[in-house]
């Protein structure tokens, strides 16, 4: 079979000209497409560097080297998926922009609940769930005084296409795999959530809605921790930090992180 653009038809390309009237008005200022990069963080945060305004988005067909939280990897095969970043630039203290990761997550998952029609959760902090399989995930990456999101979804990715085993996609979970709606709906969720939070910095404005559908909070967890540390016990809920409370199972005590590689150890 031969290979291009054009050769997969039952994944058809993203218009960047439909998505830009489709956004108009909104946050967004700029949509580009492109067939391929090596990360899209890492290219807008280049542009952030170089002082691009806030509200720029890139979309890549294929990304072939993209970095997910504790530098994983995540790859998709050309149109099987989202994998784009968008520029903003928060006018918030630093301690305020922890919330950044759990808005760009809540707003993802309220997306895939309303275009892909499935039980989308969370597990802490923004890995987004489906049946317990992962669907995608986010990289919040602070250049300056900007923020990149990154944001990868399995949209028809298919079983013997998926990274890993825990992996899953829209299209095996009997949910809706239009890309380009998905996509627009996405962006308008993240700019609802992320524009109720920038004037105010209120934990109110996200914390509510994020715990619901956080799956982590209730659940016994295992957390890996910097430095080749392991915590066990059950998490008991997520604070006005955007870190995870944890109740230690040998001591009793409530420890709170904003980093770690959390497995969940049974549903709560």
């Amino acid at each position: 079979m031969t290979s291009g653009p054009f050769s997969d038809l039952s994944r058809p390309r993203l218009s960047a000209t439909r998505l830009q009237h489709a956004l108009a008005g909104e946050l967004w200022r700029h949509v580009n497409v492109v067939e391929a990069t090596v990360s899209t963080n890492a290219d807008l945060a280049e542009a952030a560097r170089a002082g691009e305004p806030e509200g720029l988005v890139l979309v890549a067909e294929q990304q072939t080297g993209g970095r997910g939280r504790l530098d994983r990897q995540w790859e998709s095969p050309p149109r099987a998926g989202l994998t784009f970043s968008v520029l903003l630039r928060p006018s918030l203290e630093a301690a305020q922009l922890s919330l950044l990761p759990l808005i760009a997550g809540l707003a993802t998952v309220e997306a895939v609940l309303a275009v892909g029609k499935v039980e989308a959760m969370l597990k802490w902090p923004n890995d987004i769930l489906v049946d317990g399989g992962k669907l995608g995930g986010l990289l919040v990456e602070l250049v300056g005084g900007a923020a990149v999101i990154g944001i990868g979804l399995n949209v028809s990715t298919r079983p013997e296409e998926l990274p890993v085993e825990t992996a899953t996609s829209l299209l095996l979970v009997g949910g809706v795999t239009d890309r380009e709606s998905l996509l627009k709906e996405v962006l308008r969720a993240l700019a609802r959530r992320y524009g109720a939070w920038r004037w105010s910095g209120d934990p109110a404005s996200v914390l509510p809605a994020y715990r619901e559908r956080c799956e982590t909070i209730g659940a016994d967890v295992e957390i890996d921790l910097p430095g080749g540390d392991m915590l066990r016990g059950t998490a008991v809920d997520v604070d006005e930090m955007g870190r995870l409370v944890v109740e230690d199972a040998r001591t009793g005590e409530r420890r709170s992180f904003l980093v770690g590689d959390v497995t969940h150890a049974r549903r709560g």
